[in-house]
């Protein structure tokens, strides 16, 4: 059975960004395994991206997920996020389901060599989607944690050799408290009464209103997990291929409304901190 501890160390908002390119939100790319034809379709846009995310982020940190394939197709960027302070995740290698243990495996391998050079401890799986068998493969890959499920704030979840901080969902009755991967942003999810508040594409439909949950659980002593993109941030140009996949895909719209002003709105109003550095604070007190 599943071992969880309650957050306990000052509440804060637990500030991540899943640093991929804007077209990997759309399904009909996953297929594409051509690492220079997926390089061409990001058209530069992640490479300069970064310098101005991390001039919005300031001095607060953040817990920064990269797409592997970004490092082998620009090799600094790594080393600028750690430069300036924030903690290095992985969020695959490829931006795609990995909806198998075969998969991930091959995933995982693919951005080994980077994440030992960097010590990175923490994984966001793609669309945070993962299933309970993909713990074992993490562990042994040697990461700490894991934030790749929806669940209500305010706690850790222990997963074999993994912690899992889950992304923050608003629970609207009580339940059993027995959270099994997958828990993604899916219907069935919101019929079981929980509003996936920490996700980007709901602060894309809710704005501000987000702003107000984050207040209200701050002031119960907990912690929000909130999840934000490149592409939200920092305006992708403007081309006849995004706008042809926007309108084969509208619902995905709220993933690109800027979001700028509510970040800087969240950093303005409230205490951040990396997932990373919150799980070492919460295991430090309960081995004390």
């Amino acid at each position: 059975m599943d071992r969880s501890i309650v957050m306990s160390v000052s509440p804060r908002v637990l500030l991540s960004i899943d640093y991929e390119p804007v077209f990997a939100l759309f399904r009909h790319y996953d297929d594409l395994v051509d690492s220079d034809r997926r390089r061409d379709l990001d058209g530069g846009f992640t490479r300069r991206a970064l310098e101005p995310l991390l001039g919005q982020l300031g001095d607060s940190k953040a817990s920064i997920y990269l797409v592997g394939e970004i490092v082998e197709w620009y090799p600094e960027v790594p080393q600028q996020i750690v430069s300036a302070g924030h903690e290095l995740g992985l969020h695959c290698h490829i931006h795609r389901p990995l909806g198998n243990v075969d998969e991930l495996a091959e995933d995982l391998r693919a951005s080994a060599s980077w994440c030992k050079q960097y010590g990175v401890r923490g994984y966001r799986a793609p669309m945070i989607g993962i299933d309970e068998a993909a713990y074992r493969l993490l562990g042994e890959a040697g990461f700490l944690y894991s934030s790749s499920i929806y669940a209500p704030a305010g706690i850790i979840l222990q997963k074999g050799e993994v912690w899992e901080i889950p992304v923050s969902t608003l629970r609207l009755h009580e339940k059993n408290g027995i959270y099994t991967a997958p828990r993604d942003f899916s219907l069935k999810l919101l019929l079981d009464g929980e509003i996936p508040y920490g996700s980007s594409f709901s602060i894309g439909l809710m704005g501000t209103r987000i702003l107000k949950i984050i207040e209200q659980e701050l002031k119960r002593g907990l912690s929000p997990a909130i999840v934000l993109h490149p592409y939200e941030l920092v305006r992708p140009a403007a081309s006849s291929r995004l706008t042809r996949d926007l309108a084969l895909n509208p619902l995905f719209l709220p993933f690109l409304r800027d979001k700028s002003l509510f970040l800087s709105e969240l950093l303005r109003s409230f205490p951040v901190s990396p997932l990373g550095t919150y799980l070492d604070e919460n295991l430090k007190l309960t081995e004390s």
